[in-house]
């Protein structure tokens, strides 16, 4: 087991890597807790979850409303859930994220942790500090960044998954290694194989350096204000593509990756060749890489991104395999060079 310690401020919250989900209790502080899961997790893992009360959500995107938020802190008020009450996301990306934002504001403010069930949660989604809700369509346009007491990440609860939405995971570990870490990227092309076959040291290695990554990055800019803006590699063409098209958020951070990085030779920030290494990669894994959205209809979704300022957007390009630059890009502009892509 590797344990991770991300410092923000005055808090310190722990990753713990290879733990198994069982042992939480060593991590949970001597109060009461409630426990905030949906109906899938809760079906493979009732009898572990029923030792907590517990708050079961519908699972999926669409779900991530101020609804399912609502329910929520209905349902803690009626545990009679006061301030010294610590709140566990029992799930993936969804359930970390609306859980976390529920009790960071729940009586001013709870604590809580995540036991993360899904890889793309695992490696992204509970890292970090995020939480929130999407609105109108629009991802994750309300919320706050407050960090978990602790995320543990059990590689064994990947085997629950169904292939999909594992392989999907795959493109935040893809992510994490084009922006920061070439020698992480060589790894992947070496050993993705490996990791997709649920080879528990390939797994726990690869989830390990993905979370290190974002670890780093989290701690020298919590609050996004600069360095942590090249997180959102892929994610900016991705959101607009969820939105747009309703894939899921790995499908579309993929091609949105495959399209930032063609953008990236396009104005000459990569070498040639930058956007070809990715799509190989992304592509093994069993990822998408074209966009089904015509260039028009995607900048008009991505000007409603909360990235945005003024007229024009901030986009994440390469300057290589393992080094990310954020620079500004006018609509305008952005729209004729997805033109010229196409």
């Amino acid at each position: 087991m590797e344990t991770l310690i991300i410092r923000t401020g005055n808090h310190q919250s722990q990753v713990l890597l290879g733990e198994s989900y069982n042992q939480v209790g060593k991590y949970l502080p001597d109060a009461r807790v409630i426990a905030v899961t949906d109906k899938n997790v809760y079906e493979h893992y009732r009898a572990f979850i029923r030792q907590w009360p517990v708050i079961v959500i519908k699972p999926g995107e669409r779900n991530k409303t101020f609804e399912t938020l609502e329910y929520i802190i209905d349902k803690l008020i009626r545990l009679n859930a006061d301030r010294s009450t610590f709140v566990l996301g029992i799930g993936g990306g969804i359930v970390c994220d609306i859980t976390g934002f529920a009790a960071s504001i729940y009586m001013r403010g709870l604590r809580f942790g995540f036991i993360s069930t899904s890889l793309l949660s695992q490696v992204d989604a509970s890292v970090g500090g995020k939480n929130g809700i999407n609105f109108r369509g629009y991802k994750n346009m309300v919320g706050v960044f407050r960090q978990p007491d602790f995320v543990l990440c059990d590689p064994s609860m990947l085997k629950t998954l169904d292939n999909h939405e594992f392989i999907t995971g795959f493109a935040e570990v893809i992510k994490a290694a084009a922006i920061r870490d070439e020698s992480f990227f060589s790894w992947l092309e070496a050993n993705y194989k490996a990791a997709l076959n649920h080879d528990p040291e390939a797994l726990e290695q690869m989830i390990y350096r993905s979370v290190k990554i974002k670890a780093e990055v989290v701690e020298l800019d919590e609050k996004e204000r600069n360095l942590r803006r090249i997180l959102n590699f892929g994610h900016t063409f991705g959101h607009a593509l969820e939105k747009v098209t309703g894939i899921s958020h790995g499908e579309a951070v993929s091609v949105g990756m495959v399209m930032a990085a063609k953008l990236s030779e396009k104005t000459g920030t990569a070498p040639a060749g930058t956007a070809l290494r990715l799509q190989q990669l992304l592509s093994g894994v069993g990822l998408p890489l074209l966009s089904p959205v015509p260039p028009d209809d995607l900048v008009d979704a991505m000007s409603r991104d909360k990235k945005k300022e003024k007229e024009q957007m901030f986009l994440v390009l390469l300057r290589r395999i393992g080094e990310a630059v954020t620079m500004p890009m006018p609509y305008t502009e952005l729209k004729q060079h997805l033109h010229d892509l196409r």
